[in-house]
């Protein structure tokens, strides 16, 4: 499917917060204005990237520009792919039974939990003695 203009979707994972530019093209990605394996540079990370493009059929029909702020290389690659995901839903709704199976659709709410005060920790109480 031929892209008129540039599909623009939101992802967010952690505290990271990515935003998508989608248009149809050869495959490059490119985040933060460097190449995708000159920002990230674990294996992992990548992978996480490409998994909605490799899993609805997609690899190397779209260029995709990424903007991301905020969190670590784990949480960011986990907003790129949520982004990604829900800029592939609106290219074509029938990605959506596979998408949302991967559960890639899915924001994954999981924050760091607060350090509580009289604790050493967000659970973790000070050690306890009795006598």
């Amino acid at each position: 499917m031929q892209l008129q203009q540039p599909i623009h979707a939101v992802g967010k994972r952690k505290t990271a917060v990515a935003r998508i530019w989608m248009r149809a093209g050869d495959g490059r990605i490119l985040v933060n204005d460097r190449p995708l394996d000159e920002y990230f540079g674990r294996e992992t990370a990548k992978m996480i990237i490409r998994q909605p493009l490799t899993l609805t059929g997609t690899d190397g029909q779209y260029n995709i520009t990424v903007n991301v702020r905020g969190g670590g290389i784990s949480g960011q690659a986990g907003a790129v792919r949520h982004g990604i995901s829900r800029a592939l839903l609106k290219v074509n709704t029938e990605f959506r039974k596979v998408l949302k199976r991967a559960g890639f659709l899915t924001r994954d709410a999981r924050e760091k939990e607060r350090k509580k005060y009289g604790q050493r920790g967000a659970r973790a109480r000070f050690q306890y003695s009795k006598r």
